[in-house]
C-alpha cells in the first residue's frame, strides 16, 4: 500500500475551519502526522484549531518555505512508499493555487502517489463566483508589476484581452499596496469596464462589489492591508 498526498486548505483568516470547510477535512487533519508546510507556527494553529485534541508531539512538518532547498524537498514523499499518507497544507486557501505546493503535487504524480484535494475555500474561485463576470472563460494573472509604469501597461493590456476574448481577468495584489492598485486602476480603465473587489473573504468584515469604472470614481473602499482578489472585464 502507497501512502496518498492529501491537499488539506485552511482558513482565509480567523474564521472557525468548520463554518468554512467540511469535516471531511478535520476527520484527515486527525488521521495523519505528517505534513509539509510553508510555516510550521501557522500550521500548528490551524491543526491545533480544527481538531483540538490531536497531539503536537505526533506532527512531523516538512518546511516548504523559500529557504527548502529541492534536494530537500524531493525527498518529502518518500514516507508515502511506507504507506504513511502526508498532508500538503495552505497558509491560507487552497495548496498550490496562488500558493506553494505545486512542485510537491508534480512529485506525487511522477511517483505514483495518488493526489486527493480536500474541499476548502479558495478567494480566487469565491470572488469569481461572486462577480457577476463572465464565469465561463476567466484567467488568473497572479501579480501584476511593482513599478507604476509597468503595472500601468499590464492594466490596459489585461482590459485588451478581456475586451477581446470576452474574458474576466483576475489578479491580487500585496495588501499593503492594495490602494496604491486600486488608485491606478481608476486612472487607466476606460470608464465603462467592470471591476469586482473582494477583500477579507469569508471574515466578518467582507466586502465584495462590482461596479464599472466611472462609478467607482466616486467611492473608495477600504483596502489597507486586507488580501484582496481584483477582477476586470470589458
Amino acid at each position: 500500500m502507497i501512502g496518498k498526498l492529501y491537499l488539506i486548505p485552511t482558513t482565509l483568516g480567523d474564521t472557525e475551519p468548520l463554518e468554512v470547510m467540511p469535516l471531511s477535512v478535520k476527520k484527515v487533519v486527525e488521521e495523519i502526522d505528517y505534513y509539509i508546510v510553508e510555516s510550521e507556527k501557522s500550521a500548528r494553529k490551524f491543526i491545533k484549531k480544527i481538531s483540538p485534541k490531536k497531539s503536537q508531539s505526533s506532527l512531523h512538518l516538512m518546511s516548504l518555505d523559500k529557504y527548502a532547498e529541492d534536494i530537500e524537498t524531493s525527498t518529502y514523499l518518500d514516507i508515502c512508499k511506507e504507506g504513511i499518507h502526508v498532508g500538503l497544507l495552505s497558509e491560507a486557501g487552497v495548496p498550490a493555487v496562488a500558493d506553494p505546493g505545486a512542485s510537491i503535487v508534480k512529485l506525487a504524480h511522477e511517483n505514483n502517489i495518488q493526489v486527493v484535494p480536500l474541499v476548502g475555500p479558495s478567494s480566487i474561485l469565491m470572488a469569481m463566483m461572486s462577480s457577476g463576470m463572465n464565469g465561463q472563460n476567466f484567467a488568473f494573472n497572479g501579480y501584476l508589476p511593482i513599478d507604476k509604469s509597468d503595472r500601468k501597461k499590464a492594466i490596459k493590456d489585461l482590459e485588451k484581452l478581456s475586451k477581446d476574448k470576452n474574458q474576466s481577468q483576475i489578479f491580487i495584489e500585496t495588501p499593503y499596496r492594495n490602494e496604491k492598485m486600486f488608485a491606478d486602476l481608476k486612472a487607466t480603465l476606460t470608464p465603462s469596464t467592470n471591476l469586482c473587489i473582494a477583500a477579507d473573504i469569508t471574515l466578518s468584515s467582507e466586502f465584495i462589489k462590482t461596479l464599472s469604472m466611472e462609478d467607482w470614481k466616486h467611492q473608495t473602499p477600504d483596502l489597507h492591508k486586507k488580501p484582496a482578489i481584483f477582477i476586470i472585464q470589458k
